[in-house]
C-alpha cells in the first residue's frame, strides 16, 4: 500500500529522561500512533516515548486473511515513520475485532456502529492486535518465533512483526443500550464499534486473553519484543 503522508504529534514526557531529541548513538523507541489508549498503555511499561502517527491507507485487500490484514497494516505504519527516524526504534499497532471471518473496522458513521453493535450482541469474537517493532540495524533481531515476520524494511533498518489474539464475550445488548452508546460518540473511533475499557465494559461477560490487546496495545507481547531487542532490561 502506498504511504499517504506522515502526521506527526509532539509527545513528550515530564521526566528528564525524555526531554532528549533522537540522540543518534542513544536511540529513542517512537509510537507510529495518536491512540491515546496505546499511549497510555506504554506509559505502564515505564519506557520513554515519543509519537509520531503514520496515516496510511487501510483498506484490506481482497482476499486478505484478518491476522495478515493486521500484520500487514502494523508493519506498514512502522515502516511509515521509520523512513522519517531511521535512528530510533519505532513501534507500529493495528488492533481488528474479527466475527465469524468478518472484520469489523471503525465505523463508518452512526448506523454502521449500531449495526456492528447488533452483529457482536450476545457472541462471542476474537481482537487481535499485531505490533510492529522497526530497530536501528545494529540491533540484531531476535530468532523466529510464532507469528513473527523479520526483514528488511528500509535501508538501515530490520523490522519484527507479531500478533495477540483475545477472545471476547458479549451478553445480549438491548437496543435501547446500542442507540444510547452510539449517541455517546464512543464508539466512532475504535474497531468493533466498542471500547472495552469504556461503556462497552458492561457488556463483557468475559474474555480469554489479555484485556490489554483488546483495548489496543498487548502489553506483554510489546514488553517481551523490547527485552528482545535491549530496549528494555530483562
Amino acid at each position: 500500500m502506498a504511504l499517504l503522508r506522515v502526521r506527526v504529534v509532539t509527545y513528550v514526557e515530564k521526566d528528564s529522561i525524555t526531554l532528549r531529541m533522537h540522540r543518534q548513538n542513544k536511540p529513542e523507541l517512537i509510537l507510529a500512533s495518536s491512540s491515546p489508549r496505546r499511549q497510555e498503555l506504554l506509559r505502564e511499561i515505564g519506557v520513554p516515548f515519543q509519537v509520531h502517527a503514520a496515516n496510511i491507507n487501510e483498506d484490506q485487500i481482497a482476499g486478505e486473511a484478518p491476522i495478515a490484514y493486521a500484520l500487514r497494516l502494523a508493519r506498514e505504519k512502522a515502516q511509515a515513520v521509520a523512513a522519517q527516524y531511521p535512528e530510533s526504534y519505532v513501534l507500529g499497532a493495528d488492533t481488528i475485532v474479527v466475527l465469524r471471518g468478518e472484520v469489523l473496522g471503525k465505523p463508518k458513521d452512526q448506523q454502521d456502529a449500531a449495526r456492528m453493535l447488533r452483529l457482536l450482541s450476545g457472541r462471542d469474537h476474537e481482537v487481535t492486535t499485531a505490533v510492529s517493532l522497526i530497530m536501528p540495524s545494529a540491533v540484531p533481531p531476535s530468532t523466529a518465533v510464532p507469528n513473527m515476520l523479520v526483514g528488511t524494511v528500509a535501508q538501515g533498518t530490520l523490522a519484527e512483526t507479531r500478533a495477540c489474539t483475545t477472545k471476547v464475550y458479549f451478553r445480549e445488548i438491548a437496543e435501547a443500550e446500542i442507540q444510547q452508546y452510539v449517541a455517546d460518540g464512543e464508539p466512532m473511533d475504535k474497531a468493533g464499534a466498542y471500547a472495552i475499557q469504556g461503556g462497552a465494559s458492561r457488556w463483557t461477560d468475559r474474555i480469554e486473553g489479555e484485556f490489554s490487546n483488546v483495548v489496543g496495545l498487548p502489553l506483554s507481547l510489546v514488553t517481551e519484543m523490547l527485552k528482545i531487542t535491549g530496549l528494555m532490561k530483562r
